[in-house]
């Protein structure tokens, strides 16, 4: 999966962020007041980005209304599962790098991987986690 730029990445919080489907035009509009003032997005950058994104199977868009409406179809989790995925994979010393990581866990985060962990030594289903945050 591919990584996401300051742009892309800011698109992808707010379509994570809703169930709702949004317009290239809405986008861009409510990611301009979070830009600094003077730094304007054009609808056809916005509809750049959005084309990137659903090249690389972040977005997809519902063709049948004008103007089209984007939708995230992965959710944040996929995608940070994913970079961990390749953080990982670019790593020669895997137990090392988990090692590592597990040390700088906090109590319930080390919580919920023991409980993930033994879910799938046993091969049940994965019990229903709260947000440790």
């Amino acid at each position: 999966m591919a990584t996401l730029g300051d742009l892309e990445r800011s698109i992808m919080e707010r379509l994570w962020s809703s169930d709702e489907p949004v317009s290239a035009a809405e986008l861009r509009d409510e990611l301009a007041h979070k830009t600094s003032a003077g730094n304007e997005l054009a609808l056809t950058t916005m509809l750049t980005v959005l084309s990137r994104l659903e090249r690389k199977g972040f977005v997809d868009r519902n063709r049948k209304v004008r103007p089209h409406l984007y939708y995230a179809v992965t959710t944040r989790a996929d995608h940070t599962s994913e970079l961990l995925q390749q953080a990982l994979g670019a790593e020669p010393d895997r137990a090392a790098a988990l090692a590592h990581f597990v040390g700088q866990v906090t109590p319930q985060e080390a919580e919920t991987l023991r409980q993930l962990l033994d879910a799938r030594a046993s091969e049940s289903p994965a019990p229903s986690l709260v947000d440790p945050a």
